[in-house]
């Protein structure tokens, strides 16, 4: 009788300590998956799934956690994703991340994409004590608050305008004209109101000229006058921040009014939502942005082409692009740090994820790696610059990462309808 209840007791613990061991990691995904910003969702969630395969099915790729059977810190624990729609609403987004956290018990948080909504999200995990992992919003407040529970790993729009800036600068060199003004068009959300107050910044500190900084309602259904301001101005550059609605309304606009800017170069957000050049087709042509990523850098990152047949899967065929590639990068820097962790309790993910060093060689953007500084900042972030060339976007920016020239300047109107005459 003895022997038997050793045995029994035994076996309960033995029992236990496996499915302790193997208890599947709850990520709560927050996504605008509906409303005017909703493709940029359905295609990250897509590059989520395509991770969540990678790990737990296995996939032949250059990776460590691409074996399958889950995460093996986690004796082979499963990820489950529990996504909710924010619909790119900051007060709803603030709704889903708690009940994500107090009823579906998410051990992590993960998304936003959209500065206005990671905002509230972001204040709901310090508040729980549950990290949350950002691979998108840039704008540069989200990490100035002294949180413990923040992560980001894309770069911030500091990062970005200033790297805009440092091309204004190797333009003359690169293609003998001096840069000496620039417009500043931007949405009145975070993402925009930040990337605004950082481009009249460093555009003082670098000597060039802002002749417009012109500010819109975030959704406008005009931007006429915004427009007809920029005309008149006629800077060597005009610089954009918006969402997708008001991107493709931007160029629409333009279009009506004759306004032929030699450059746009834009915050990403909307000129890299795959819609952006859908909606407009030859109209895009000669429009830049910055962005972490483009599918182009295949030619020079064997991963990116194996990434991408994966992805494709999930997202009926669409190709990875800015946003996506961005979100890909943040679960897998989460998914490393849990399996580093050996556990799903978040106290002990947010020290792994303190303590993250990842390689570039593991990563589909062109990061120099993932560390993070006291903030929350990942400080091996870089970027690149695109231009959309004959349809599609290609990599003209920096010299290294290049893919081809520059086309400069834009394509006009005229010379688009002649293109379009010629079909």
């Amino acid at each position: 009788m003895k022997t038997w209840l050793l045995s029994a007791a035994v076996a309960s613990l033995a029992f236990g300590s496996q499915a302790v061991a193997q208890e599947n990691l709850k990520i709560g995904v927050l996504y605008a998956l509906s409303g005017p910003n909703a493709q940029l969702g359905v295609d990250s969630l897509a590059a989520l799934k395509t991770v969540v395969d990678i790990v737990n099915e296995g996939a032949d790729l250059p990776l460590p956690l691409a074996k399958g059977g889950g995460l093996p810190g986690l004796k082979g624990g499963k990820i489950e994703l529990v996504v909710a729609d924010h619909q790119g609403k900051p007060d709803v987004g603030q709704s889903e991340a708690e009940r994500l956290i107090a009823q579906e018990k998410v051990n992590v948080l993960l998304g936003g994409i959209m500065s206005s909504v990671s905002a509230p999200i972001s204040q709901v995990s310090e508040r729980a004590a549950v990290p949350f992992v950002n691979g998108s919003s840039s704008a540069p407040s989200l990490t100035n608050r002294g949180f413990q529970y923040f992560f980001r790993t894309t770069p911030h729009d500091e990062h970005f305008v200033r790297f805009q800036f440092d091309f204004l600068k190797d333009f003359e060199k690169l293609y003998g004209k001096k840069i000496e003004t620039v417009a500043i068009l931007n949405e009145d959300s975070a993402l925009g109101s930040d990337s605004a107050r950082v481009q009249n910044r460093v555009a003082k500190e670098r000597g060039v000229k802002v002749l417009e900084s012109i500010s819109y309602k975030v959704q406008t259904p005009s931007l006429t006058s915004e427009v007809q301001r920029l005309k008149a101005a006629n800077a060597d550059v005009v610089l954009q921040t918006g969402f997708t609605a008001d991107s493709i309304l931007l160029y629409k606009t333009a279009k009506d009014l004759d306004y032929n800017p030699p450059l746009v170069i834009a915050q990403g957000a909307g000129f890299v939502d795959p819609s952006f050049l859908k909606t407009l087709g030859r109209d895009a042509e000669g429009a830049i942005t910055r962005s972490p990523f483009n599918g182009d850098l295949a030619q020079r990152f064997p991963l990116i082409a194996k990434v991408q047949e994966l992805f494709k899967k999930h997202s009926n065929g669409r190709e990875l692009t800015d946003i996506p590639a961005r979100e890909f990068t943040s679960i897998y820097v989460l998914l490393d740090a849990v399996n580093r962790a050996g556990s799903v309790e978040p106290e002990k993910i947010r020290a792994a994820l303190a303590a993250t060093d990842l390689p570039s060689d593991q990563l589909v953007v062109p990061y120099e790696g993932v560390k993070f500084d006291q903030t929350g900042q990942n400080v091996k972030a870089r970027s690149i610059m695109i231009q959309v060339q004959n349809g599609k976007y290609c990599t003209f920016y920096p010299a290294e990462l290049a893919v081809c020239k520059l086309v400069y300047p834009a394509p006009n109107w005229a010379q688009k309808a002649a293109q379009d005459a010629k079909l």
